[in-house]
């Protein structure tokens, strides 16, 4: 019985220890930025999503319509909404930003990348974890969360 307490907890400890590492990783990277003026396609795992690339329906989320009557202030109003949101804006020039969120339990950092389209008038966001397999669907609900949240400060003004 005290083997076996001693080997789950020294698993549980090096659980602990390769998360500890894994969010160290995560902080120490950057978001991917833009490819060919869009936004980066997705790794192959369930911690992503993008609405850039519609053949990709794995990850694929619809962007956000932008309204006519509202062209001008999309950026300020999606930085002032990323803070709301607890994010933190890094980067915001020409149609592009890009925030970070981190987790509250270890630190695990995920990006969060909009990027403005004004010829086809759509927002398109892309969300991701620098590491790890899965993420609980947070960056999903994350964008989500954006939409909804856009939506209501738009028509709010």
């Amino acid at each position: 019985m005290k083997a076996a307490f001693i080997i789950v907890l020294g698993i549980t400890v090096a659980v602990i220890m390769l998360f500890f590492i894994l969010a160290m990783v995560s902080r120490s990277g950057e978001p991917p930025g833009l490819a060919g003026g869009m936004l980066s396609k997705c790794p192959d795992r369930p911690n992503c999503v993008c609405s850039e690339y519609v053949e990709d329906t794995a990850h694929h989320i619809p962007p956000i319509p932008i309204p006519p009557d509202n062209q001008q202030n999309i950026l300020p109003l999606l930085t002032s909404i990323i803070g709301e949101m607890g994010g933190t804006v890094l980067a915001e020039r020409d149609g592009y930003l890009a925030a970070t969120f981190s987790s509250v339990v270890f630190g695990f950092v995920d990006d969060l990348e909009v990027r403005i389209d004004t010829a086809r008038q759509l927002i398109h966001i892309r969300s991701g974890s620098r590491v790890g397999y899965s993420d609980g669907g947070v960056n999903a609900k994350r964008t989500e969360q954006l939409r909804t949240l856009f939506e209501a400060k738009r028509t709010a003004s």
